[in-house]
């Protein structure tokens, strides 16, 4: 059964960046999509970055578009997130996730595997 965990998370100004990684263990998720999805205090997860399963597409929503950038390397069954000019907004536990089948990125019923998260704190 495959095994995500991830780290990079942490405590850092608006207007920092972070590289968050999602590594994949017990199988290879190369076969895979993965999101990133967020969810903070009181409110419902939502979708952060999606990639296909070759990392030739990406995905992502308005409110992280041209800040965000997810990338992966099949060879080290890892994922990433960078994320620049963070904003106090982005404050949220962050999770990675694998899609084996088709279906909008967004959804994060569609996914199977899920990591524990790692915190983004921002401050302002």
């Amino acid at each position: 059964q495959v095994q995500l965990v991830e780290s990079g998370g942490g405590l850092v100004q608006a207007g920092g960046s972070l590289r968050l990684s999602c590594a994949a263990s017990g199988g290879s998720i190369s076969s895979y999509a993965v999101g990133w999805f967020r969810q903070a205090p009181g409110k419902e997860r939502e979708f952060a970055a999606g990639i296909n399963w070759s990392g030739v597409t990406t995905y992502y929503p308005d409110s992280v578009k041209g800040r965000f950038t997810i990338s992966r390397d099949n060879a080290k069954n890892t994922v990433y997130l960078q994320m620049n000019s963070l904003q106090p907004e982005d404050t949220a536990v962050y999770y990675c996730a694998t899609k084996k089948y088709g279906g909008p990125y967004y959804d994060p019923v569609l996914y199977d595997y899920w990591g524990q998260g790692t915190q983004v704190t921002v401050s302002s």
